[in-house]
């Protein structure tokens, strides 16, 4: 009977908390959209995303300068900026319950390290897209980094046809050292455009467009419909490679689907806002704390809690040192490194 109360207390306050969680985040967006160099009341706010619902003109009453600020620039920076955060942060939890690694994400898969390659060459050559000229950059950010993927799987099945966790892990960490060598060779030779691959290379939302947003939700939510297809055998593999198979679980199958759409959300969100790191590890585990391990709630609540805090680190990137802007993966590192040291150290005392 105590253990049945238990129970309903659990899910009522876990219930309590997603619920909490997600007004947090709608709060969150309303201020990203709020807050700048330029102060635009909430009213305004209504008024102008109202009038753009609705195919109208927007109200004289508001200036056609705030309105601009706020559509074009604002809204769409601050949606991308939670959709790049959710979708790293999902692929971050889904690699770390599924190679047994509390310090996995994406990037150990190469992803990002691909991706950069991509942006350099583009960067370097002028190489453009004709229909779509603002997309060659993302466009070959995401092919390359999506390539580094399919090399690290194909490696790790020919040496190991299980794909065992340290397998990957070696051969994922040993193909990004070898494309940063690329990249950053391509930067020594090329010193006129080192300072944009930089830039690139740190992280940004600044130059967001409603084209660029249009593309990467629906990536973004689908990858992470997706993962929550593979919630019960992500539940399984938490418990070992040797647990999972004994339970029924193809695990080289499994395995080879989640990197692939964990790679597809990550190799989106770096195409268009650059780098970013430690979002994928800090909101995983927080959200491990609040609601437990099952990853049917996580997936989705990662999604949410990494979302806010790169709407949140956005918006600290621009607006500390306004009107100059600093990379958001210098807020995003600054905040996660220390977090990054305390889950290492944490893990080791645990093992010990």
């Amino acid at each position: 009977m105590q253990r049945a109360e238990d129970k309903k207390i659990k899910s009522i306050s876990r219930q309590a908390g997603i619920i909490v969680s997600i007004l947090a985040c709608f709060v969150i967006l309303v201020i990203c959209a709020r807050c700048g160099s330029v102060h635009i009341r909430l009213e305004d706010i209504l008024k102008i995303i109202w009038a753009h619902i609705t195919c109208r003109d927007v109200p004289p009453d508001i200036s056609a300068n705030i309105a601009s600020i706020f559509w074009t620039i604002r809204l769409p920076r601050a949606l991308m900026a939670f959709f790049v955060g959710g979708a790293l942060s999902v692929s971050g939890l889904a690699l770390q319950a599924l190679l047994q690694n509390p310090l996995a994400s994406s990037y150990t898969m190469g992803v990002s390290s691909g991706a950069g390659l991509g942006a350099a060459i583009v960067l370097i050559t002028g190489v453009s897209i004709p229909v779509a000229k603002g997309l060659g950059l993302p466009a070959a950010g995401f092919v390359f980094g999506f390539v580094t993927v399919i090399s690290v799987l194909l490696l790790s099945k020919a040496i190991d046809g299980i794909l065992s966790n340290t397998t990957v892990i070696l051969i994922g960490m040993i193909i990004s050292l070898f494309v940063t060598g690329i990249q950053n060779l391509l930067s020594t030779l090329y010193q006129d455009h080192a300072k944009q691959i930089w830039m690139w290379m740190t992280g940004s939302m600044q130059s967001t467009t409603w084209l660029q947003t249009r593309i990467l939700i629906p990536v973004a939510v689908s990858g992470t419909v997706l993962l929550l297809l593979f919630s019960k055998q992500l539940d399984i593999m938490t418990f070992g490679d040797e647990q999972a198979k004994a339970m029924g679980v193809n695990i080289a199958r499994a395995k080879i689907a989640v990197i692939l759409i964990c790679s597809l959300l990550t190799g989106a969100s770096v195409a268009f806002a650059g780098v970013i790191g430690f979002v994928d590890l800090a909101a995983p585990h927080v959200v491990r704390r609040i609601f437990g391990p099952s990853h049917k709630t996580a997936i989705v609540m990662s999604f949410l809690y990494g979302g806010a805090f790169m709407a949140l680190a956005d918006l600290i990137s621009r607006t500390i040192l306004s009107p100059r802007e600093i990379p958001v993966g210098a807020v995003t590192a600054l905040i996660g490194a220390p977090f990054f040291a305390y889950v290492f150290f944490t893990s080791r005392r645990k093992t010990c």
